[in-house]
């Protein structure tokens, strides 16, 4: 089991930054280029949420089967845990707050990882990952 601590700024209220990462449709337009999904619903995170979806990364490498589970999504606290597996993932458990900063907003996303042998290498892809989604999602907020 690896942890994974990325932390990212914003200069919007936390409420804004909440409805954008607690949204489907937004993580897929800010994902754009980095991993594309088959089967994400529509709307915003509800805790319950139960998802199997297809995930491509860099939309060239093969479709994987991935499993998403909603463990809790609290708005009041803007506090999102979920649950997931798949395309080699034995247990991704991901906790995202978002918490209001002198200047805005701060968005914190992290992960506990376990991917037997691979872990490190899904540890080095997940900071990736949260960090390459900030630029896109900056322009999708002030854009939106």
């Amino acid at each position: 089991m690896k942890s994974v601590l990325v932390e990212n700024d914003y200069t919007v209220a936390p409420d804004r930054l909440w409805a954008v990462v607690t949204d489907y449709d937004a993580l897929a337009e800010i994902m754009q280029g980095i991993a594309s999904f088959e089967g994400l619903p529509k709307g915003r995170a509800q805790t319950g949420q139960k998802m199997n979806v297809m995930v491509s990364l860099f939309g060239r490498f093969p479709k994987q089967p991935y499993y998403m589970e909603v463990l809790e999504c609290d708005e009041a606290q803007m506090i999102l845990r979920s649950s997931e597996k798949g395309a080699g993932v034995r247990s991704w458990r991901h906790t995202l707050t978002v918490t209001e900063t002198a200047f805005g907003s701060r968005l914190t996303d992290h992960i506990e990882i376990d991917a037997g042998i691979l872990t490190p290498f899904f540890a080095a892809w997940a900071k990736y990952l949260y960090g390459a989604r900030h630029k896109p999602r900056q322009q999708f907020l002030h854009r939106a």
